[in-house]
């Protein structure tokens, strides 16, 4: 009995955690089935566009598509955005697999003068915030004649030192005999690397592919800053240019732009969990 009843209390906190973290998700998927009148009428008043008393309803009393509809089919602006932000999210990762994966295993398993310093200043740079880098990269941007582009957006997160530092965590995880056997075969730098480094440093590399793009599909202050063309903006930005009035597109809005994160996050759920576990090992 006297253990049954910590595991039960256990079992209670754990539900009520879940049960935050889910309510919103909730909130909006219910939401974007709820008609406009009556979104309006339940959580309108809590945001200023309505009178009487906000309150919310666990289910919608007569649920509809119209705002999904409405916004897949009526709304050019929000597709504009969303193949913007597949234009400047995509490309990031692909720099950040062909340039930070090989600057990532040179840090891991290259021993040269000046590494230790070299990866403290990664650990720097990597724990800025953007609001620090902000005025260098303008000034670097502007002077490549970047503002205002595409270009803007992707060559900085091409070069993300978050991503060098976690996949160089991966290819920690390597064995080192095995590549001490793969030297006396005869194989160079950069077959070791091809052959050996991206197959064992594969959960290191889609691990931090996979927080890139979580960063790079939210990015709300970097294009509020290097994009002044609303033409170019992302889907991060689409909510601050819509029209506020219509809750219910709101809500459709904000459930279809969470839903690829949700996905490419489930995809590489196991992969973060093994590059968690490997880089926590030691040789």
């Amino acid at each position: 009995m006297r253990r049954g009843l910590p595991r039960a209390a256990l079992t209670a906190l754990l539900g009520l955690a879940a049960l935050t973290v889910w309510w919103p998700l909730w909130f909006l998927l219910f939401g974007a089935l709820t008609p406009a009148d009556e979104l309006a009428a339940t959580i309108g008043p809590a945001l200023g566009q309505g009178a009487g008393q906000a309150r919310w309803q666990l289910l919608p009393s007569w649920p509809t598509l119209q705002p999904l509809a409405g916004l897949l089919l009526d709304t050019p602006q929000f597709f504009a955005m969303f193949w913007n932000s597949c234009i400047q999210v995509f490309p990031q990762l692909a720099g950040q697999l062909c340039f930070g994966a090989p600057a990532a295993w040179a840090l891991s398993r290259l021993r040269f003068r000046g590494r230790r310093g070299l990866m403290g200043l990664y650990i720097l740079l990597m724990l800025l915030p953007f609001q620090v880098t902000m005025v260098p990269n303008y000034l670097v941007l502007d002077g490549l004649g970047l503002m205002d582009t595409h270009w803007a957006l992707i060559l900085p997160g091409c070069f993300s030192a978050f991503a060098v530092f976690v996949m160089a965590r991966g290819f920690d995880a390597v064995p080192r005999p095995l590549l001490e056997a793969a030297a006396i075969d005869g194989a160079g730098p950069v077959r070791t690397f091809w052959r050996i480094g991206l197959p064992l440093g594969a959960p290191g590399i889609l691990s931090a592919l996979v927080l890139g793009f979580l960063e790079g599909w939210n990015a709300i202050e970097q294009p509020m800053t290097f994009l002044k063309d609303p033409a170019r903006w992302p889907l991060a930005l689409y909510l601050a240019s819509a029209d506020g009035a219509d809750l219910a597109a709101a809500m459709a809005a904000s459930l279809l732009m969470l839903a690829p994160a949700v996905l490419i996050f489930r995809f590489g759920q196991p992969y973060l969990e093994l590059g968690i576990q490997a880089s926590g090992l030691k040789e």
